[in-house]
């Protein structure tokens, strides 16, 4: 029986009333239980203060003089357990990481232009820097890891005093010997970098005072992975604790396999979201970030054992009637031809359209997955174009072309590490993209436009005479049907010239049918010696 809320209040008092009358005192009631975030405070305060002394107001010197994505916080510890005897428990480790990236992370916008380095994306080159700055601070490592955290003017100048005496020979490196690399670090290279990463920003401030999303719910998400295609599913995120959730995905692979995954997912600093698990009983992580909008997630998922192979997923709320196309499957739409294209979104409702010039026949569909028949006139105007599901629009989604004009394969520059028993090789993934001339008739000019990823037929060739003359090409690896170059063992290799390992300097070439045409596009790549486990990676 469910009282009255006054009677309710009656009873309770009248309960609380007897109890008293017979001498027994109310029970205080447990404490609730401990946070990680909470667990990881204790942990700051118990260990690290040991060393980085505490002032009046609590805040400890050196480190609450920073801020770090929750990767920097993870090799900082590391660091501190490798070189300073510091003895942290995995659930304190854990734990002390989620604490310093809520306290003292990244706001999204200081994370955005340098997501690569956390989501591990392979083969990036760095372009848009300050030269100086970046022979300073990006010979030994990406200048995305500096960009990742902030400091002001002075801690910066205390980093370089941790870097020369960890690394004594830094300061006579190729870049560094040419100057007086102590001078600048202490300069004007602390100073340029207190003011481009400072340690106070409005952007965290606010971040900071921003109320915190709650995951839970269902989800839509898609997934395209370089050399394979598209996956798309749905999943089911449930709250297991404070920022941490338990994630149920039923996915489609590209080869149209059904499978179902089940991990665990972690949020760092209220939007960044990391998760790990099995999926084919092999160990994989991702890292995404919540978008502005509070209801889209990008990101990354990529194999522990092979971070270099990964998907690039946007994840979306299922369960607010969200209406999106999110990818379609095919963009390369040609003249007088009829193609079949995929429409992957959620809550997709109304009309298919593609523009002027293209007929479309819905083939199937529902609210996630659309499969249409494209019928592309003869004069339809050439160019990218939207892809239109009701009100929701897809910018620039699909392209229409007469013919291709030029290959390009990417990435253009990407380097693969020989492998032997101990230490994985790192493979190299290639695409072949193609791209029409545009309105001026010229392929490689700012008006090209880019048709989508084609099919191709791979190989390799040396790159320059040194490596036609050493065969390289014979030695470093093979490239198979769908782009992936597997590089071969390392050590030397008593069949080479001089018992030369299987190092190579190699072009990458797909070549291309269109028609009549054949078009080839090439590719650098650089075969090198296997990077230890400890070297591979992190922000």
């Amino acid at each position: 029986m469910r009282l009255p809320a006054g009677l309710k209040a009656v009873a309770v008092a009248a309960a609380l009333m007897a109890l008293a009358s017979c001498g027994e005192e109310k029970e205080t009631p447990a404490p609730p239980p401990l946070t990680l975030r909470d667990l990881g405070a204790e942990v700051v305060a118990r260990e690290c203060s040991l060393c980085h002394r505490a002032a009046a107001d609590g805040s400890l010197s050196r480190l609450s003089g920073i801020r770090k994505t929750p990767e920097g916080w993870e090799m900082t510890l590391a660091r501190m357990e490798s070189t300073r005897g510091v003895k942290l428990s995995p659930q304190d480790h854990r734990a002390a990481v989620k604490f310093l990236a809520d306290t003292q992370g990244l706001a999204p916008s200081e994370t955005a232009p340098y997501r690569y380095e956390l989501e591990r994306r392979p083969n990036v080159v760095e372009s848009g820097r300050n030269a100086d700055l970046t022979s300073m601070c990006a010979r030994c490592h990406a200048f995305a890891r500096v960009a990742l955290q902030r400091r002001d003017a002075e801690e910066w100048r205390r980093l370089f005093h941790t870097h020369l005496g960890l690394w004594p020979t830094l300061e006579y490196q190729v870049l560094a010997r040419d100057r007086d690399w102590w001078e600048e670090a202490q300069g004007w290279v602390a100073t340029a970098l207190g003011s481009h990463f400072p340690y106070d920003t409005s952007d965290w401030r606010e971040w900071s005072a921003a109320p915190a999303v709650d995951f839970q719910g269902r989800w839509r998400f898609v997934g395209y992975m370089p050399g394979e295609g598209f996956a798309e599913g749905v999943m089911t995120v449930t709250r297991n604790a404070v920022d941490e959730y338990l994630v149920a995905a039923e996915e489609q692979t590209a080869d149209g396999a059904a499978i179902n995954v089940n991990y665990a997912a972690i949020i760092y600093s209220k939007y960044e979201w990391r998760g790990s698990g099995k999926r084919d009983n092999r160990d994989f992580y991702e890292a995404a970030a919540l978008q502005a909008d509070g209801v889209t997630m990008t990101g990354r998922s990529y194999w522990r054992d092979a971070p270099e192979m990964g998907s690039n997923f946007v994840v979306v709320r299922a369960d607010r009637g969200l209406q999106r196309p999110l990818a379609v499957t095919k963009e390369g739409l040609k003249r007088g031809a009829s193609t079949e294209i995929t429409i992957l979104g959620v809550g997709m409702k109304g009309e298919v359209s593609l523009g002027d010039g293209i007929a479309v026949r819905v083939t199937s569909r529902s609210e996630d997955k659309i499969v249409v028949m494209a019928e592309v006139a003869a004069d339809a105007p050439l160019g990218r174009r939207d892809v239109r599901v009701g009100d929701a629009v897809m910018a620039q989604a699909v392209a229409v072309y007469d013919k291709i004009d030029r290959i390009e394969v990417t990435p253009g520059q990407a380097t693969a590490r020989l492998g032997s028993d101990k230490i994985a090789p790192v493979s190299a993934q290639f695409e072949a993209v193609a791209y029409a001339s545009g309105g001026d008739g010229i392929a490689g000019t700012d008006d090209d436009f880019r048709i989508g990823v084609v099919a191709a037929a791979w190989d390799v060739a040396p790159y320059d005479e040194e490596a036609s003359r050493m065969k390289d090409h014979l030695y470093a690896g093979k490239i198979t049907p769908h782009g992936r170059f597997l590089p071969s063992e390392a050590g030397g290799n008593p069949e080479r010239l001089y018992g030369a390992s299987n190092a190579g300097d190699l072009k990458v070439i797909a070549t291309v049918a269109d028609g009549d045409v054949t078009l080839t596009g090439e590719a650098h790549l650089i075969v090198t010696k296997p990077l230890p486990p400890t070297q591979r990676g992190g922000a």
